[in-house]
């Protein structure tokens, strides 16, 4: 275990953390997106897959100007999320109800991102590392959007499609 005594330490660790994060989903989106039925979700994870891969050129700016590297790390949040959406993949689901699926899986990386960006952001406001902060910040609003656009595409589309495949409704 890594012996952390500051908050430019701490930041530091988010960091590796969130980079190994991002690393883990630029692997998974593109198995999301295959196992989409949807034209519009699979276009919307082939769309944050270009997004992901800015945020780990982000990533590793940030770490070029706090001297640090942001490989070393392994995130085992990420690494869970991503076998839950490995398990939402080999479910045997109609088309319809597998996108809905796909959605909370992703939404649940989604707010994970956000918490983990949000908190990195404040250490690097706290220190005064202001550019640091406004490059974690873009990150951070990329993500909420995303989040957003799949709550978009959820309650407006492929939610309303996965229960009107259903047999009766469910009380």
């Amino acid at each position: 275990m890594t012996t952390i005594t500051t908050l430019e330490a701490l930041l530091v660790d988010e960091l590796k953390d969130i980079y190994s994060a991002e690393t883990q989903m630029i692997k998974a989106l593109p198995k999301l997106a295959e196992a989409c039925d949807s034209d519009d979700l699979r276009r919307a994870f082939g769309e944050h897959l270009e997004q992901t891969r800015g945020h780990v050129q982000r990533i590793e700016q940030i770490c070029e100007q706090l001297n640090a590297k942001p490989k070393g790390k392994k995130c085992m949040a990420m690494e869970g999320l991503v076998n839950e959406g490995k398990e939402v993949i080999a479910a045997d689901m109609e088309p319809d109800l597998l996108d809905a699926a796909l959605i909370g899986a992703a939404q649940r990386v989604e707010h994970y991102e956000i918490a983990a960006y949000g908190t990195a952001r404040a250490h690097a406001r706290q220190l005064g590392l202001l550019t640091v902060a406004d490059l974690l910040n873009q990150t951070l609003e990329e993500e909420k959007k995303t989040d957003q656009r799949l709550t978009e595409l959820a309650e407006n589309r492929i939610n309303v499609e996965a229960a009107m495949g259903e047999a009766s409704p469910v009380m």
